[in-house]
């Protein structure tokens, strides 16, 4: 079962996303939120595994409470879910650790979509949200893309495979199924790849493969 926490100053937003969520038999909505604060206070009582965010909310935007909930509570994945697709705040909120970014506008079939994504490991955007962070990539990709080749420099082999399998969206029991080796061996792989990459998520990690070639 995944335990998701949902956060949004509105009411009828939260009661919509919970019957969306609610669809899938192996999604409970434990909590919700009024404001950031108090979705905070309600992940480290009930210590979901996702946590949904809506970004502009009182006392606490969604933004800022990524990052303290990523401080406070990291076995907690965040998903951002807003209306709003600007570049700042895709940026801010994939910096600050957040593992998806939905738009409300978008299919509810996204919605279970990511949070299965995220849940399982995986990095989840929806498809527009993709297409701008593709593009703002791809304008200084040739000044980064040095920059990104460089880092992974000091990765082995194996490293490499699994970096570009989480670049290319793979969560680790599918990237395990493709390399014939077990789903534990790829979350150590993973996270030693964080480390020496200095990178503090699997999208951020992503983002380097992208830039260095490993994912076309």
């Amino acid at each position: 079962m995944i335990r998701v926490l949902l956060a949004d100053d509105e009411a009828m937003i939260r009661a919509g996303v919970r019957a969306i969520l609610s669809a899938d038999s192996e999604i409970e909505v434990v909590a919700e939120a009024g404001d950031g604060r108090e979705a905070v206070e309600l992940v480290l009582s009930h210590r979901p595994d996702i946590a949904l965010l809506d970004v502009r909310m009182p006392k606490l935007d969604g933004l800022a409470a990524v990052a303290e909930i990523r401080r406070v509570a990291p076995q907690t994945k965040v998903i951002m879910l807003t209306t709003f697709g600007e570049d700042d705040y895709i940026a801010r909120a994939l910096g600050d650790g957040a593992g998806g970014f939905l738009l409300k506008s978008g299919d509810p079939r996204e919605l279970i979509a990511g949070v299965r994504a995220v849940a399982d490991g995986a990095a989840y955007l929806s498809p527009k949200v993709a297409q701008r962070v593709v593009a703002v990539m791809a304008e200084g990709r040739m000044s980064r893309g040095a920059q990104a080749r460089e880092r992974i420099e000091g990765l082995t082999e194996r490293e490499r495979e699994v970096l570009a399998l989480v670049g290319a969206g793979l969560s680790n029991a599918e990237i395990a199924r493709r390399l014939f080796i077990v789903e534990g061996t790829v979350k150590a792989y993973v996270s030693t790849i964080l480390t020496r990459l200095d990178v503090r998520n699997r999208v951020q990690a992503a983002i380097v493969a992208y830039e260095a070639g490993l994912v076309t």
